[in-house]
């Protein structure tokens, strides 16, 4: 049986040992050049060497995104940015534009080429032709259907990878390209400036007789028409692995480290039980719980079944249940002492979620909190602060303390 990879973003260095550490076969990353999330953290040369060497230890692959549709003043520079990711080790890079291609082929041979689903391939002939240039894998367009990526599949050479986003924020755009931005904005979605103007709040007018006009909306408060939901295919990884997908692919450089722990856990558990025993694989309705738990929009399947409708008209915002307020960063066993890293404000006295890499949640009280200099303390109010706290329950290093966030 096909195994896909499973696939995860990684917006900086945290989220990437994050992504790993809770099941990701590989993550994608922005370098320091061309690529589409110009407002993420992105990693430095010194940061970037430091995940791929984290990744490469752990037998974890590392895919550098290089996705913008780059204009003239973009292309100086290009050959040496593609020798030092090269050098450096990544695993592939994530190519939409030609000429970029092209480029690659050229002084980088050695490197795997990942089309990006910028380009907007969604049939065979397509792949087949950028598999002909050099691709080694195509991430399909958002909007390929589940009986087409079969057909694809069957169409392809094995040499021939195919990926699939199956989780995280959509754009109303075709396959992501879109001037909207350009228009109202004068931030370029395409060189990953986008603004994201599709998630604004819109009044629409019908033109009536006589310069009249008829607002057309949900309500008194407009209606968000251009808003996507989230796209969530947890409900069907049997179809997923079975359709030959090569790699499995999680939205969100943007998101959280509790996003991404979340997801890439909640994933990597479904698919490994439906691998290990496809014949008696039943869903367990906890994915969906912890799928629900960090930030997200309603969810939809996307186009993989051809839903009817994917937009979200009542708001744009996320729905955010839990908040992440600490990192476990070592456990002592004989005194049941665990040293944790805020990262929001946290109580003593709180209950609070463990996100573990491995087996169910566990839920503790935070006890006998400290601060770095033995001092019982009512609450950790600073950003990334260490604190300690008495815990009966074993932590592991890098656990997660998640909180609801109506729990005070």
């Amino acid at each position: 049986m096909n195994k896909p990879e499973l696939l995860a973003p990684a917006g900086n260095l945290e989220k990437l040992k994050a992504a790993i550490n809770f099941g990701a076969d590989a993550v994608y990353l922005g370098g320091s050049k061309l690529n589409l999330r110009a407002f993420a953290d992105n990693f430095t040369d010194k940061e970037l060497n430091e995940g791929i060497e984290f990744a490469h230890s752990r037998g974890k692959k590392v895919h550098i995104t290089v996705n913008v549709f780059p204009h003239n003043e973009d292309l100086p520079g290009l050959e040496e940015y593609l020798k030092q990711l090269y050098n450096m080790g990544a695993d592939a890079i994530l190519v939409a534009d030609p000429g970029i291609i092209m480029t690659a082929r050229e002084v980088v041979p050695d490197l795997n080429i990942h089309l990006s689903t910028q380009a907007s391939c969604i049939n065979y002939k397509s792949a087949l032709f950028w598999h002909n240039l050099g691709a080694k894998r195509v991430v399909m367009a958002r909007e390929t259907t589940l009986k087409d990526f079969r057909y694809i599949r069957k169409k392809l050479p094995q040499s021939c990878e195919i990926e699939a986003f199956i989780h995280g924020s959509m754009c109303m755009a075709y396959s992501g390209k879109c001037l909207l931005s350009n228009y109202l904005t004068g931030r370029d979605s395409n060189r990953g400036a986008c603004a994201q103007p599709c998630r604004y709040k819109y009044h629409l007018f019908e033109e009536k007789v006589h310069g009249e006009y008829d607002e057309i909306t949900e309500d008194s408060d407009g209606t968000y028409i251009l808003n996507s939901k989230d796209l969530c295919m947890i409900e069907h990884i049997p179809e997923l692995v079975d359709s030959g997908i090569n790699s499995l692919k999680i939205e969100g450089r943007m998101k959280s480290s509790y996003y991404v722990t979340s997801v890439v856990k909640t994933y990597r558990e479904a698919i490994d039980k439906y691998i290990e025993d496809p014949k008696n694989y039943v869903f367990d309705s906890k994915w969906t719980e912890y799928l629900l738990r960090p930030s997200h929009r309603p969810y939809t399947t996307g186009f993989f079944f051809n839903d009817d409708i994917r937009q979200h008209y009542d708001s744009s915002s996320y729905i955010r249940n839990y908040d992440i307020v600490g990192i476990v960063r070592d456990y002592n066993k004989e005194s049941h002492i665990a040293t944790i890293e805020q990262r929001n404000k946290v109580y003593n006295g709180d209950i609070v979620e463990v996100l573990t890499p491995k087996g169910d949640n566990k839920i503790i009280k935070l006890q006998d909190m400290k601060n770095e200099n033995d001092e019982l303390i009512s609450s950790a109010p600073s950003a990334q602060m260490i604190f300690t706290i008495y815990c009966n329950e074993k932590l592991m290093v890098d656990d997660m303390l998640i909180k609801y966030k109506k729990n005070k």
